[in-house]
């Protein structure tokens, strides 16, 4: 039997709302809500451990409600069916599918991440934004990275700005966070050459290097930029030209085109 959920003041709905709009909530529950069918279906795929799913009848389609019907019979979720007041509450979309879940937090821990030979990887330095965070994880799940690394975060990596704009990529990846110093020490015990972005005087043309080998690019924020420790203990500091009136890219951006020259590469190489 499905349990139903009719009052916005139910304790569950409240902490839900509690999950969406607290970091802290999330990591000391280590819990996190997930908002839409691909987005859950990801999740699942990426090993996460679903405690229970919420959907709106009204909304939802009969067809994937019997998928996720089948779901539960392997997973052992909670089903439980919930109120159009109360998905309307809960859900941050113009355009609803009418399915919420709660997930359970993963370590970021940079001991959790498994590198193959000749990995290639991208670090994100102190972001914040979380489109600009969803927007690499789309680029990194689009290149096939074998890791996205994020030194110094200023932002919860499971806020549900991120997952959404992420369009559940945060799944696809392997994801660890970790300080300047715990991620230089973890890419040089693993033999990988770094790549800098920086507006510098010595930094050279994007396409000089060779990425064929072991390389993490390394991309910071846009006001900012990388810290001195990046720059300073990069094989090489890297630029893409500019022609117009402004001198740098939006990050995601930049990222996409530095990834891609190193796929490129290793295409080449084949």
């Amino acid at each position: 039997m499905i349990k139903e959920i009719s009052s916005p003041n139910n304790v569950l709905i409240k902490d839900i709302v509690q999950l969406l709009e607290k970091s802290r909530v999330r990591r000391k529950k280590e819990l996190f809500v997930i908002e839409g069918l691909r987005e859950l279906l990801l999740a699942i795929q990426g090993g996460y451990e679903i405690e229970k799913v919420l959907y709106c009848e009204e909304i939802f389609s009969s067809n994937d409600l019997d998928q996720i019907l089948g779901l539960k019979k392997k997973l052992n979720f909670e089903l439980i069916k919930i109120s159009l007041r109360i998905y309307q509450k809960l859900a941050h979309r113009k355009k609803t599918e009418g399915i919420l879940a709660i997930g359970k937090i993963k370590s970021l821990n940079l001991s959790n991440i498994s590198l193959k030979k000749d990995p290639l990887i991208l670090v994100a330095e102190a972001s914040e934004k979380p489109g600009n965070i969803g927007a690499l994880l789309r680029t990194a799940d689009a290149a096939n990275l074998d890791a996205v690394i994020i030194a110094n975060p200023k932002t919860d990596v499971y806020n549900p700005n991120i997952i959404r704009s992420s369009v559940g990529c945060l799944f696809t990846n392997q994801i660890a966070t970790g300080s300047t110093e715990e991620i230089l020490k973890f890419l040089k015990q693993n033999r990988v050459n770094i790549y800098a972005a920086a507006l510098n005087e010595e930094s050279i043309i994007y396409t000089r290097p060779d990425f064929r080998e072991s390389s993490a690019i390394v991309v910071g924020t846009e006001d900012k930029g990388l810290s001195e420790k990046w720059l300073k203990e990069s094989l090489e500091k890297i630029i893409i030209p500019m022609e117009g009136k402004i001198d740098s890219l939006n990050v995601s951006v930049s990222a996409a085109i530095l990834i891609f020259e190193a796929k490129r590469q290793r295409a080449q190489s084949f």
